[in-house]
């Protein structure tokens, strides 16, 4: 996967995250992914999604890729992996000039006061995209675009900082969403597992 972003501060903003993975972010060890598999590395973005340093580039570098989708309105995904990158997207677009809300999407309805899976903007008819820190099966992101379907919304991609590249690109495609990720194995010189 290549990604092209639109100017070369960008680029810099994507190499400068990219570094800072490579340092900080990835764990080598034996682990079980969120999605059931084990692997050998951990690429635990979060770590960086909720840092000063990383979480501004974060925000553009999502609100660029955003700029080939038509009428996105908001964005977000299931929580937690997706709410700072909404958050960073948030912040950056109105920096930009051009707003966009962020929504949160619970793993189950809460169960007092509204009732609500998905906090945030109200996104009943709306154009959406769902983002998330890393990807594995694509499960989490599709667990959200269920639940924002269900809500009226129309989620039209996902969008990841980092592509495992084992099998979520495919599982996106399969329901109809345009896929797009920022960083993928490649960038990270780690093999696929």
């Amino acid at each position: 996967m290549t990604v092209t972003l639109s100017t070369p501060e960008l680029e810099a903003d994507r190499q400068a995250l990219i570094a800072l993975i490579k340092d900080e972010a990835v764990f080598h060890g034996d682990f079980t992914l969120s999605s059931g598999k084990k692997a050998t590395y951990y690429v635990d973005m979060r770590k960086l999604t909720l840092d000063h340093r990383a979480a501004p580039a974060i925000g553009r570098i999502v609100l660029d890729l955003l700029q080939g989708l038509d009428g996105i309105q908001a964005v977000g995904g299931l929580t937690l992996g997706a709410d700072p990158i909404a958050n960073a997207v948030m912040h950056e677009s109105v920096r930009a000039g051009a707003p966009v809300d962020a929504f949160v999407v619970r793993k189950e309805p809460k169960d007092h006061g509204r009732g609500r899976q998905i906090e945030g903007a109200d996104v009943t008819g709306k154009r959406v995209v769902v983002v998330e820190d890393t990807s594995t099966t694509g499960g989490s992101p599709l667990k959200a675009v269920e639940v924002l379907r269900k809500a009226g919304a129309e989620p039209v991609a996902v969008i990841s900082i980092v592509d495992r590249k084992t099998g979520a690109q495919a599982a996106i495609e399969a329901e109809g969403l345009q896929w797009l990720a920022a960083i993928d194995l490649d960038d990270l010189g780690l093999a696929p597992q």
